[in-house]
């Protein structure tokens, strides 16, 4: 959030507040009048809708509150136009709205009056659309990443708490990785004890040594789960039961979710291999392909921010400190940001200090040396090395320049100089 400066004198500032089916607009001249419309969501009305606000011949500010992907379509096509298009906070906008009308009640009219408010007041985000700054492919590939490696957690916890709690509880100690294709595979093959203690060991070792994927000692492994079945209290059921049709079928789709997730990480490899800023952001320890996808589609290009302060309050972990008269609270991460992108430096942050060389690693052992075995000290070390990462991504980007273990030079007072990329 920004506050710009617009010149009242000169310019028409349009409010917006988007729906589904259509849209109300609020128009205020600098002279002071004032006009709502109904915009309905066709090319047409869009159409028509440009051509009016070009017909006052005077520069037009508009304005709107992201209303989940409704907004997307109406700000491509002002923006493919020409117009200064900005992004009205939901947060800023609920809280105004409470200010300006002294009640909780929320329709489209009011809120047209309380966006073109906060027009008025400068109280905007810049909007950078997908399409026109041509990051909609990335954003597209991650969120289509996400959902589906959010459905094969459905069905991987559906796979643990229900059927294998069922029909075969012993083997869920096999399982050790979401990326586990094999695990799957081996129950589809093998999905009730009975499947499997019908063969004597050879025989199973045989069967099985194809579907249960790498292992270091792979014959002593088979063994091991061949007597594990021997000794399973799983329910007596068939294996041509409707029962564990079922479960095939789920086993099933874990399987084909795995396998879209792979073509979706060879798609985004193979798009992205000469994008510099991937390349940039992949030099970082702890961020690895997808984590890098996920940077790219939900910040944009990182140069747009013009310090490592805005991109770090753009990912929540701007300080905020609760203060009044004499008492002063401790400052918290404000979390008002991108979630998304908190959650992708996190997972980084996790990766990076068990890795050695670097200093993220160095960081988080500086921060816990106190008491190693405090958790919540664990956790603050963890958010400061994730902020740390932020603020390294948005070097390396900005500077276009790989990462360097220990770019960071100890000075004689014993301070760190703040040359960190």
């Amino acid at each position: 959030m920004k506050k710009i400066n617009f010149n009242s004198n000169t310019t028409i500032l349009v409010a917006i507040d988007v729906a589904k089916a259509r849209n109300d607009v609020l128009i205020h001249w600098p002279t002071g009048d004032r006009k709502k419309l109904k915009l309905d969501n066709t090319a047409k009305a869009y159409q028509d809708f440009i051509h009016y606000l070009k017909s006052f011949k005077m520069p037009c500010i508009v304005g709107f509150e992201a209303t989940a992907n409704y907004h997307r379509t109406i700000a491509y096509y002002l923006k493919a136009a020409g117009f200064e298009v900005y992004l009205i906070s939901a947060l800023a906008a609920a809280r105004t709205r409470e200010a300006l009308h002294n009640s909780w009640d929320k329709n489209d009219p009011k809120d047209a009056q309380v966006i073109l408010h906060l027009l008025k007041t400068g109280v905007v985000q810049i909007y950078y659309d997908p399409l026109i700054h041509q990051f909609n492919d990335i954003q597209e590939i991650s969120k289509t990443y996400r959902q589906i490696s959010s459905r094969k957690v459905k069905v991987q916890h559906s796979i643990m708490n229900h059927y294998l709690t069922l029909y075969f509880p012993e083997v869920e100690k096999y399982f050790h990785s979401s990326r586990a294709q094999w695990f799957s595979s081996l129950l589809l093959c093998f999905p009730i004890p009975a499947s499997i203690t019908q063969y004597n060991c050879e025989d199973f070792i045989k069967a099985a040594w194809d579907v249960s994927g790498r292992k270091v000692n792979k014959r002593n492994w088979l063994i091991d789960f061949y007597q594990t079945a021997q000794e399973s209290m799983g329910l007596p059921v068939s294996e041509d039961s409707q029962a564990i049709s079922m479960f095939r079928i789920i086993l099933q789709e874990h399987q084909d979710l795995c396998k879209i997730m792979r073509e979706i990480e060879g798609i985004s490899e193979s798009m992205l291999k000469e994008n510099l800023d991937y390349l940039y952001l992949r030099s970082i320890p702890g961020i690895g392909p997808i984590i890098a996808l996920l940077i790219l589609s939900e910040a944009g290009d990182l140069k747009h921010f013009n310090h490592y302060r805005q991109f770090l309050k753009f990912c929540g972990f701007d300080l905020c400190t609760h203060q009044s008269g004499y008492f002063r609270g401790k400052s918290k991460l404000s979390k008002y940001g991108n979630a998304t992108l908190r959650y992708a430096f996190w997972i980084a942050a996790t990766i990076a200090i068990r890795l050695r060389e670097n200093t993220f690693r160095r960081k988080y052992e500086n921060y816990i040396k106190q008491d190693p075995t405090d958790a919540d000290l664990k956790r603050k070390a963890y958010t400061a090395v994730a902020a740390k990462m932020a603020r390294v991504a948005y070097g390396v980007v900005k500077n276009q320049t790989n990462y360097r273990c220990y770019f960071e030079l100890v000075m004689p007072s014993g301070k760190i100089a703040s040359v960190e990329p």
